[in-house]
């Protein structure tokens, strides 16, 4: 009798990475259309750059702290690509320092040069950032398919979330399902408590595509 080894939903993974794909891409553009001097404007975009920063430094830590070394102790052929993927976790972490640092001096004026040193450290942010998850949705996803547990998994994203402040949970909920395909969306809703998914229905999508619509405006 064979006995079929349940594997770990690894494409919840590539969900999540299309969120930091998707806003490191917008972000430099929607930084690039604020108008000189606009100050509320670049404080606005500023607290969301600092939310995704949040975002992708809680999932990147969580990698660090519970995948890694796992990988590390079971997959010894493989040794070398789990290092390089904690050195690519530095090196997107010291170009959102140097973005970070831009950001404070642009939502104190607004003024153009500052708007343009931003916007250009995204994008050098947004190139390393797609050297890291496109390798690992490449190379280390199949290797957590096989010798991560479902519950090993499982506590990932639960570490990953429970950095998030309650009341972001349902847009960072919407910012998951934003571009998901419908058998993706429905895999993230059945997860949900009945009382949770009520109120992303009701209340949370609506509240989500409030704040994008705000957040997107001017996009050419």
């Amino acid at each position: 009798m064979t006995t079929t080894v349940e594997r770990p939903w690894v494409q919840e993974m590539v969900v999540v990475h299309r969120v930091f794909r998707r806003e490191s891409r917008l972000m430099p553009q929607l930084v690039r259309n604020v108008r000189p001097g606009d100050v509320e404007r670049a404080r606005f975009l500023g607290s969301m750059f600092r939310e995704y920063d949040a975002g992708l430094h809680a999932h990147h830590t969580g990698e660090d702290a519970l995948l890694w070394p796992k990988l590390l102790a079971r997959v010894d052929l493989d040794a070398d690509l789990v290092l390089r993927m904690e050195q690519q976790h530095e090196v997107v972490a010291a170009g959102l320092r140097e973005a970070m640092a831009l950001l404070a001096v642009w939502e104190a004026d607004a003024s153009a040069p500052a708007r343009d040193a931003l916007a250009d450290a995204m994008d050098r942010h947004r190139r390393d950032l797609l050297v890291h998850l496109d390798e690992e949705e490449h190379s280390v996803l199949p290797l957590v398919s096989e010798h991560i547990t479902v519950a090993e998994w499982t506590a990932l994203g639960e570490e990953a979330r429970s950095h998030t402040p309650k009341d972001k949970l349902l847009f960072m909920l919407g910012a998951l399902l934003e571009d998901a395909t419908p058998e993706e969306t429905s895999r993230f809703l059945s997860h949900l408590p009945m009382p949770a998914r009520v109120l992303w229905h009701t209340v949370g999508r609506r509240q989500y595509e409030k704040q994008m619509r705000k957040v997107r405006a001017g996009l050419r």
